[in-house]
């Protein structure tokens, strides 16, 4: 059966250790692995536009011996004549995975169930699965193991960040803090399968509306942008909503001495982070960049290996 990776919960706790130790392998022999030789296409669709993205599964895919097709949605049928199954059917002749950065989580869904090869979230306005790896990657590498690590996020609940990052920790067997305001909580049916999740591998998970309180002993600290794609008309507004939530120095100063400070960018630098927070020397934000390149080398290779 055909493995996707559509959300962060799609793997168990056991899969997502072994993707994370077979990115350690890869970021340390960065070109032994060459499952793509050949070599094989891996369509990467975008719908929006990426730097981080594109370059790291670009060079990602070369890196394993494999040929990118980067294609966008607004010179394809995609989104337009042409539905995501059948577009599914038409790559499947032709490449070995699809990978595809969009909006709704309904679209992916469709693509996989239309596919025999394998299918990846590479971010959706629900879950960005593909950062998280990268982000447990990073924190993998500075703690040593994810296990019963504190992280906190602060800013908006509701954000595939957010959403993310309970689901991903969760299975990591960490102990989850969401600091956010009324009305900008995650969905409850997200919350709901995280606690699941944390019940399974002695994780946690904590929704609340006082950023103080909840970073208080917090392993890393982390935060996104406030207007998101297709938000821009709002921001006045957001940002009277979540300047509340905004990272400082003050509010690093109430998790743990040496926790990290994370960011997936781009970043608002004086919106939802201060300067001298992400610029500091608490932030990992460069080394959760370059391993989005290994982590998502390793779960192309991953799922290949079970297509």
């Amino acid at each position: 059966m055909t493995r996707h990776f559509l959300r962060d919960d799609d793997i168990t706790a056991a899969e997502q250790a072994d993707i994370l130790s077979l990115a350690g392998r890869m970021k340390e022999q960065r070109f032994e692995h060459r499952l793509l030789e050949g070599p094989q296409t891996v369509a990467v669709i975008f719908d929006k536009s990426s730097t981080r993205t594109r370059v790291s599964f670009a060079v990602g895919i070369a890196d394993l011996g494999g040929a990118p097709l980067i294609i966008s949605t607004a010179s394809s049928q995609l989104g337009g004549k042409e539905t995501p199954a059948d577009t599914a059917r038409v790559l499947e002749r032709m490449v070995a995975a699809i990978v595809w950065r969009t909006y709704g989580q309904d679209g992916l869904e469709e693509m996989a169930d239309g596919t025999s090869v394998p299918v990846v979230n590479a971010l959706s306005d629900d879950f960005h699965p593909c950062q998280l790896l990268a982000d447990l990657l990073t924190m993998r590498e500075k703690f040593g193991s994810l296990e019963g690590r504190i992280v906190c996020f602060s800013g908006d609940g509701r954000s595939n960040m957010a959403q993310s990052y309970l689901l991903a920790c969760a299975t990591a067997g960490m102990h989850v803090r969401i600091a956010c305001p009324a009305g900008f909580s995650p969905r409850a049916d997200v919350v709901a399968d995280a606690e699941r999740l944390a019940l399974q591998t002695g994780g946690s998970i904590r929704v609340g509306s006082d950023p103080q309180e909840l970073v208080a002993g917090a392993d890393a600290v982390v935060t996104d942008t406030w207007v998101s794609m297709g938000k821009e008309d709002e921001k006045v507004q957001r940002v009277k909503t979540f300047t509340p939530y905004q990272v400082t120095e003050a509010l690093m100063a109430k998790a743990k001495p040496a926790a990290l400070f994370m960011h997936c960018l781009p970043a608002d630098r004086g919106f939802e982070v201060e300067a001298s927070v992400i610029d500091g020397p608490q932030s990992v934000i460069w080394d959760q960049s370059e391993n989005r390149l290994h982590a998502q080398k390793a779960l192309l290779a991953w799922l290949l290996q079970r297509a």
